[in-house]
């Protein structure tokens, strides 16, 4: 069965970076786009960003243009998303998802309704 599993989260000061990993299994991520949302308490899951599989094109929410920053390596099966510069907003659980060809122009990328598979989330929280 493919599965998505995250790994990465923790405690960071404002202005720390972390890295986190989403793992998949079962060959998910060998044609899927792969997206990091988030959902902080009492809020909705906001997409973060996306990849895509053909080109390794990129998405980014307005909120974390220029401190975060999407990649994939096929041949680990693994996605990451490296957040640098670290708010107290940005505190909430972290989702990896994947689907085909959802990160491209004509699509936004960023909605979870376009993702059906997901990981369990990792939490990371920005305190000081």
């Amino acid at each position: 069965q493919a599965q998505l599993k995250e790994s990465g989260g923790g405690l960071v000061q404002p202005g720390g970076s972390l890295r986190l990993s989403c793992r998949g299994s079962g060959g998910i991520l060998d044609y899927n786009d792969i997206a990091w949302f988030r959902q902080a308490p009492g809020k909705e899951r906001e997409g973060v960003s996306c990849i895509a599989s053909s080109d390794g094109s990129a998405k980014y929410a307005d909120s974390v243009k220029g401190r975060f920053i999407i990649s994939r390596d096929n041949s680990m099966n693994s996605a990451y998303l490296q957040m640098n510069g670290l708010k107290p907003d940005d505190t909430g659980v972290y989702y990896c998802a994947a689907d085909f060809m959802t990160c491209r122009e004509n699509r936004n990328g960023l909605e979870s309704h376009e993702y059906r598979s997901w990981g369990q989330g990792t939490q990371v929280t920005i305190s000081a």
